[in-house]
């Protein structure tokens, strides 16, 4: 894979809307961000809120880029969604060569909590159970794989676990860490590449996201302004968004300026009554 796809896929995935899905749980769940029962003050917790965000966008963005890679190496990949009407499932990779099928359960790291690790095995259990109704079980290929081999918390749980589903379902199944499944599917220089292309690309980016949105306020505006109206709505009727959450991601309101005259150009009434109560908080926020 060239390297400027690669970047792309991650930049696209973790950053491009990522204003647009804060302002959005702003408005659904201010009290996330607000009152007094909390040990951060807003700033540190629209950080925090993005941080998170990124973290899980980031094992979205590793799922594309290896479906892209499967496709490059010429495997053909399958229709992810499987099921009956009354129940369908998400696989994060499936794929073919001319003699497997190969299911992945795929996440980054393996840090689970217990409670979360027997629902990572029940899932992945269904999901076999799934694919046996489609596939003959000397065709599939099962793979639990956490990428970041530093981290292997489970181990031992995933291993035993994993071992009874292959004997009970006779059903080639696996657990793999980093470069082993590369190695199972006879591919080990994609797990060099990968590597190499990650450090590259946390060289390029920030270390910590901004969240003053009026750094680039004509990107910001471009990326916020297909919000429902409705969100702009709840964020300017609360007083206590509008003083202690507005200040900090919108300190000089060019993007507020901007969506307000993209606003006035609207004919509902609605947008007319959310340009009101715009230009009303930017005059009190002189």
């Amino acid at each position: 894979m060239e390297y400027e796809l690669f970047r792309n896929i991650l930049n696209k995935q973790i950053f491009e809307s990522s204003k647009s899905d804060l302002l959005d749980k702003l408005a659904k769940y201010p009290e996330r961000y607000i009152g007094l029962f909390r040990p951060t003050k807003p700033k540190a917790k629209i950080l925090q809120n993005l941080l998170q965000s990124n973290e899980i966008r980031f094992g979205d963005a590793l799922e594309i880029i290896f479906e892209k890679y499967f496709e490059q190496l010429g495997f053909t990949n399958l229709p992810k969604k499987i099921g009956t009407e009354k129940e369908y499932l998400d696989l994060d990779q499936l794929f073919k060569d001319d003699k497997y099928v190969y299911f992945i359960e795929q996440k980054v790291r393996d840090d689970h909590d217990s409670t979360k690790k027997r629902g990572q095995i029940r899932n992945f259990e269904k999901k076999i159970v799934a694919l046996l109704n489609e596939h003959a079980e000397t065709r599939l290929k099962c793979f639990t794989y956490f990428i970041d081999p530093s981290l292997s918390k489970n181990k031992k749980y995933y291993t035993a676990e994993i071992s009874n589903i292959q004997k009970d379902y006779n059903v080639f199944t696996k657990l793999c860490y980093g470069k082993e499944f590369w190695d199972e599917i006879n591919h080990p220089k994609i797990w060099d590449e990968l590597l190499r292309y990650l450090k590259k690309w946390k060289e390029e980016i920030p270390d910590m996201p901004s969240i003053n949105f009026d750094e680039d306020a004509t990107n910001t505006f471009e990326e916020i302004k297909c919000i429902e109206i409705s969100v702009f709505r709840r964020i300017f009727n609360n007083k206590t968004i509008c003083n202690e959450i507005l200040p900090i991601l919108f300190p000089k309101n060019e993007t507020l300026k901007l969506l307000n005259e993209y606003f006035s150009q609207k004919e509902n009434s609605i947008y007319k009554s959310v340009y009101n109560k715009i230009i009303e908080y930017m005059k009190l926020a002189l």
